[in-house]
């Protein structure tokens, strides 16, 4: 009798269940016209949306056609679901604007990271990508989260990049590692020898910390170059560790 009335229980629960998924479904769909008809009206008002389509079930959007940057695919799935009522995007839209080769499209990406946030502490950052299929990724570390949206921006609005895979790690908050971030900066570029890689802010000894562990990065003229920085990262006060990953120019 017990099991009866247990398993009585469990029907009535899964039927209860049930009945409320399908109400659940039922009431987002009475707004999937209007949705469609919000969805329709908002990519029409911008000209890099006229080859969109959007279709909607339940409260799901389903985004097609094509537009020329990856940025815009994203934008047109966040306009998109600001609309009331909208549960969910399934962002379908191709990224078929102009075609750059992986190695082209990955030159042109690394020289914009590396000319990025000037002026805001950019040898503190070390971003690199690859392309492989117009596929951008982008690795390294960033200080901080802006350090880190700002590289990925470059990738969503350059021409030729189909979509962006973010493999960028983000510092965390430490005073302890920002004062070592200075004290390294003022020991390797107050160096008679080093202090000419200031002078390029695009080409500058990046000096990645996290936790303590020190990381020097970026390409020098020569041999000697490099073991002097790395000599004068391990003196810095509080440092932990020092990893040189600096390469010597071949030019």
């Amino acid at each position: 009798m017990k099991s009866l009335l247990k398993g009585l229980g469990s029907l009535l629960a899964v039927t209860v269940l049930c009945a409320g998924l399908v109400a659940q479904t039922a009431s987002a769909a009475r707004y999937d016209s209007d949705i469609q008809a919000r969805a329709a009206q908002q990519l029409a008002s911008k000209v890099q949306f006229h080859n969109l389509n959007a279709s909607v079930e339940d409260g799901i959007v389903t985004l097609t056609g094509s537009v020329d940057l990856y940025q815009q695919k994203l934008d047109a799935a966040k306009k998109v679901r600001k609309i009331e009522h909208v549960d969910g995007v399934r962002n379908l839209i191709a990224v078929q604007g102009k075609n750059v080769a992986d190695a082209e499209l990955a030159a042109q990406l690394d020289r914009k990271l590396y000319y990025d946030r000037i002026g805001y502490d950019n040898q503190f950052n070390y971003v690199t990508a690859s392309v492989r299929d117009g596929v951008a990724t982008l690795s390294g570390e960033a200080r901080t989260d802006v350090d880190r949206d700002s590289a990925l921006s470059l990738a969503n609005y350059m021409p030729g990049v189909k979509e962006v895979v973010n493999d960028i790690r983000v510092a965390p908050v430490s005073t302890f590692d920002d004062d070592i971030r200075i004290r390294a900066m003022r020991a390797i570029y107050a160096d008679t020898e080093l202090g000419r890689y200031a002078s390029d802010p695009a080409l500058p000894i990046r000096i990645v910390v996290n936790n303590g562990k020190l990381s020097l990065y970026g390409t020098v003229e020569n041999t000697m170059d490099k073991n002097i920085a790395g000599i004068k990262a391990n003196q810095v006060f509080g440092v932990f560790s020092v990893q040189n990953n600096l390469q010597v120019s071949h030019t």
